[in-house]
Formats: C-alpha cells, sequence, structure tokens
C-alpha cells in the first residue's frame, strides 16, 4: 500500500522584475523561501523513503554543507497552515527563508502561529 500524499495547488506567476507575483494580485510569493520549503520536504522524503540513510549522505551527495540541508529540513516542521500562507504568497511579508535560517523554530506548532502573529503585528 502507498502511503504517499500529494497536493497540488493551481496557481500562475507573471514575472514582474525580480520579484514573482501570483496571477491574483493580492499575494505575494517568496519563491526563495518555497524553494527551500520544497527541497526541505523533498530531502526528509529521501530520509523517510530509506532512498538516502541520513541528511549527512544527502549533503554529501549535493556538495552542500549538512547545516544548509538540516537548515531546509527542519521547514518540514512547520504548522500546515502556516505552509498554506507561504503557498498561496499570504506570509508576512518579513518573514523570509534567512529568518528560518537565524532563528530557533519551536516544534510546538501554536508557539510557530504566535511567531507568525508577531511578525503581523510589526507589519
Amino acid at each position: 500500500m502507498d502511503d504517499s500524499f500529494e497536493t497540488f495547488v493551481p496557481m500562475a506567476f507573471r514575472l514582474r522584475g525580480v520579484q514573482r507575483i501570483a496571477a491574483d494580485d493580492r499575494s505575494v510569493h517568496d519563491t526563495t523561501l518555497l524553494e527551500g520549503l520544497a527541497r526541505g520536504f523533498y530531502w526528509q522524503n529521501l530520509v523517510d523513503t530509506g532512498v538516502m540513510k541520513s541528511g549527512s549522505d544527502i549533503a554529501r551527495a549535493e556538495g552542500l554543507h549538512p547545516s544548509v540541508l538540516n537548515e531546509l529540513m527542519r521547514l518540514t516542521l512547520l504548522a500546515p497552515d502556516i505552509i498554506g500562507l507561504l503557498m498561496t504568497g499570504r506570509q508576512p511579508r518579513r518573514m523570509s527563508l534567512i529568518w528560518f535560517q537565524r532563528n530557533p523554530l519551536p516544534v510546538d506548532w501554536e508557539a510557530q502561529r504566535r511567531i507568525v502573529k508577531r511578525f503581523e503585528e510589526i507589519a
């Protein structure tokens, strides 16, 4: 039995300068953050399915420092609703990949939601 899970999110992008904007013009996608999130989930899937033994093995195969890999795999611990905000481009403007790389991410989803609220209060 295949226990895999797949989600399709329909969206269209138009290039405007260096930022990518969703077709509805109400949401701004941080493509760097989305790419980091996608890589983190891809690498986590490699470990979960046994294709790779560990993050260190993936880092070696990809030619990356293990800390880079671990920072991106940590994004897989985000609450589903926060991932939804990122996917729809409705995350707080100051929430970026660099922020996630430089700050600890609590495993507790409620604590994560409080962080998002603090971002919204700053904006």
